[in-house]
């Protein structure tokens, strides 16, 4: 009698477990692509070097996930081109008693990107990522979003790269 519910008890727990897989879940259309190359970005905005930082942020974040190894262009299965599309910084919050003063601004960084094979076909849809965070000013304004940017950019990686690896 145990034998019996013991055999049923492991079949009931391996049947529950059906459709499961370890490793990652990427999406149909990418299951033959393994390694991605990212190059640098283009920057059609007036926010000078951002592409290098976006596309450094983005590989480091795509080393982070482990769905896809970063190689070089000769040897990947598929090039990530991006566009960065806006920088924009609207103010958030005033100063007390100074309304016309800024004390903390929103920055929003938008990519747009695709995904090409080594025929330089599209696989699978265009996406757009945006990552934003917020920065309080202190005496240089320029210089306070220069130090905010990299924090949108590491928020903008990890949309760019969930919605790849992931699909959705």
């Amino acid at each position: 009698m145990k034998k019996v519910s013991l055999a049923a008890l492991s079949c009931l727990g391996l049947a529950g477990c059906l459709g499961y897989h370890i490793g990652p879940a990427k999406p149909q259309y990418l299951h033959d692509v393994h390694t991605i190359a990212v190059p640098t970005f283009k920057n059609h905005t007036l926010q000078p070097r951002i592409e290098v930082l976006v596309a450094g942020t983005v590989i480091k974040q795509f080393q982070q996930d482990g769905t896809f190894q970063i190689t070089s262009n000769e040897n990947a299965d598929a090039i990530l081109e991006g566009d960065i599309v806006s920088v924009n910084r609207a103010p958030a919050r005033s100063v007390e008693g100074n309304v016309l003063a800024t004390a903390e601004f929103n920055l929003a960084i938008r990519v747009k990107y695709k995904l090409v094979g080594r025929d330089g076909k599209p696989l699978g849809p265009q996406g757009t990522a945006i990552g934003t965070t917020s920065y309080f000013v202190g005496t240089d304004v320029i210089t306070d979003e220069r130090q905010a940017l990299p924090l949108a950019t590491e928020q903008l990686a990890i949309q760019l790269v969930s919605q790849l690896s992931e699909g959705w």
